[in-house]
């Protein structure tokens, strides 16, 4: 068992990979082409990415409405899917706002750090500049607090200061600091 575990694991390797989110944005592979099935989770699809996302940003930046490519790929399996989650960079470039031009809604994850306070606010007016010029429906769906440590001050008040800033968008649970997650990739 253990090994049709790791056999169904590999075939996500992303050394291996016909095609990836990279090969969908910036050459003409259909998101179709990209998606994988899970075999091991019931109707969960993946269209996975490599490091060669990061490069997109650059060729991106000369090609004709770019911040709307993802929302022309997406449009293709629209019908096919109840949900669909797109994973973002924590930096707010074309990958951002193509994928910010074709939510419905974000959900906000927010560290308990200091400086992830000013990261939000960043992320606020892009997101408000997006709603303006490029996608009128753009919600906040609601707000997560990651590497939450409830025995430090600096979680509270960064917790309250987002309570205060969001109001209902956060959400109760939290996600803890957790070393062994930290260790994982190792």
């Amino acid at each position: 068992r253990k090994e049709m575990i790791e056999d169904k694991i590999k075939r996500l390797d992303k050394n291996n990979l016909e095609f990836s989110m990279y090969d969908v944005l910036v050459s003409d592979t259909t998101m179709k082409e990209a998606i994988i099935k899970s075999d091991l989770v019931q109707n969960l699809s993946i269209a996975p990415s490599t490091m060669e996302l990061a490069g997109a940003e650059v060729e991106l930046i000369n090609k004709e409405n770019r911040e709307k490519i993802m929302k022309d790929k997406l449009k293709e399996i629209e019908d096919e899917y109840d949900y669909v989650f797109i994973d973002c960079p924590p930096s707010l470039g074309v990958l951002t706002i193509n994928a910010l031009s074709c939510a419905d809604s974000v959900l906000i994850p927010i560290q308990c750090e200091f400086y992830a306070l000013e990261g939000v606010s960043q992320l606020m007016n892009t997101v408000q500049l997006v709603k303006k010029s490029l996608n009128k429906k753009l919600d906040i769906e609601g707000v997560v607090m990651t590497m939450f440590d409830f025995r430090t001050n600096l979680s509270n008040e960064v917790l309250k200061e987002v309570q205060k800033f969001f109001g209902e968008k956060v959400y109760k649970t939290t996600i803890p600091r957790n070393v062994r997650l930290a260790e994982a990739p190792s």
